[in-house]
C-alpha cells in the first residue's frame, strides 16, 4: 500500500511549488551588429555592456566588407526580454553602428563555433579520446606521445558535449572562438 493517499482526480503537482511565478525569464539572444571598422568601436560596444552590467557570453568580431570598412560583431548575451530590447536600442543609437539584428527572433539561424581541446592521457584513455573525436567529427591537429589537440567546429552545444566527454579522459585546456551566426534563407 502506498504511503500517500492521493485520491483520483487530484493534482499530482506539489502544493509547495517554490518557484516565483512573478520571476523574470532570462533569455539568451544572439545579436549581429554591423559597425565601422575603426579604432575604438569594439571598446565602445563592450563599454555599453559593462557600464550597465550586462553579460556577454560570446563575442566574435571580423571585418566583413573591406571596401566599405565595416565589421560584424556577433554577441551572445542573456537577460530579460526588456533588457534585450534595451541593449538593441542602445546599440542602434551608437554612431558607428549601421545595423543591429537579433538573430534569435528574426527566424531560423545557423550558429557555429570553433574550439581547440588539448587532451593528455595514455593507454586506453588515448584510444577512447580518439574514438570519441571520430564520433564528434573532431580532427586531431597535433599529436605527441603524451597528448592530442583536437579541433572541432559546430553548434556551441556540440562543443560543450565533446568537452564534457573529454574531461574524464584528461582534458587539459580548451580555447573557443565564440559564436559566428547567420540567418537562414535568401534575405
Amino acid at each position: 500500500m502506498s504511503a500517500l493517499k492521493i485520491e483520483q482526480g487530484s493534482s499530482k503537482h506539489s502544493a509547495y511549488d517554490l518557484r516565483n511565478p512573478n520571476a523574470e525569464v532570462i533569455e539568451t539572444h544572439t545579436l549581429a551588429v554591423v559597425v565601422d571598422n575603426e579604432a575604438g568601436v569594439l571598446a565602445r560596444v563592450i563599454g555599453l555592456f559593462s557600464g550597465r552590467g550586462y553579460n556577454i557570453e560570446s563575442l566574435t568580431v571580423a571585418e566583413v566588407d573591406h571596401t566599405g570598412h565595416r565589421s560584424r560583431i556577433t554577441i551572445v548575451t542573456t537577460g530579460t526580454p526588456e533588457v534585450i530590447e534595451q541593449i538593441k536600442a542602445q546599440l542602434g543609437r551608437m554612431v558607428p553602428v549601421y545595423e543591429v539584428h537579433d538573430l534569435t527572433i528574426e527566424g531560423p539561424s545557423v550558429e557555429r563555433e570553433l574550439a581547440l581541446l588539448k587532451v593528455a592521457g595514455s593507454g586506453e584513455k588515448r584510444v577512447e579520446a580518439l574514438r570519441l573525436a571520430d564520433i564528434f567529427r573532431a580532427n586531431a591537429v597535433d599529436s605527441t606521445l603524451e597528448s592530442f589537440i583536437f579541433s572541432i567546429a559546430g553548434a556551441p552545444e556540440k562543443i560543450d558535449a565533446f568537452a564534457e566527454l573529454m574531461r574524464p579522459l584528461g582534458l587539459v585546456e580548451i580555447a573557443r572562438t565564440g559564436v559566428a551566426a547567420l540567418t537562414r534563407g535568401s534575405d
